[in-house]
């Protein structure tokens, strides 16, 4: 059981546009970065637009990103694409008469509620900068 890729995917997304600023790549260009289907790449760059992320012109095919990258958290990116979901789903239909049972999901709700309080706190302090300086720092 995994947790979903669209964060990543949105952070290679934008991190791509930004880079490869003056070239404009489009949804297929980035589909073949991120090796999927630019079907999936056009969705996740829908949701970054709803966020204010991503924008493009109309009539030109060109994204860049909304603001400046040192003013894009990966909590934001979080939010426009996954902050709906669950980050810990806990199985269902435990039986009712074990003791673990019985008290497995109120007890792990309240744990995995702190840890994504957690998570969120600390993407809220990873700017897309930080990730961009990483990525260009490793060609080097």
């Amino acid at each position: 059981m995994a947790m979903s890729t669209k964060l990543s995917v949105a952070v290679h997304i934008l991190s791509l546009l930004e880079i490869e600023a003056s070239s404009t790549p489009t949804s297929t260009d980035i589909s073949k970065s991120v090796n999927t289907n630019p079907v999936v790449i056009r969705r996740i760059m829908s949701q970054l637009k709803q966020a204010g992320l991503l924008e493009s012109q109309p009539g030109k095919k060109a994204n860049r990103l909304a603001k400046d990258a040192r003013e894009i958290s990966l909590y934001d990116i979080y939010m426009a694409v996954d902050g709906d979901q669950d980050v810990f789903n806990i199985h269902k239909n435990t039986h009712p008469n074990c003791l673990v049972g019985s008290q497995i999901q109120r007890v792990l709700d309240s744990k995995f509620e702190i840890a994504r309080i957690e998570m969120e706190n600390s993407l809220k302090t990873m700017l897309l900068s930080d990730v961009i300086w990483d990525i260009k720092s490793a060609r080097k």
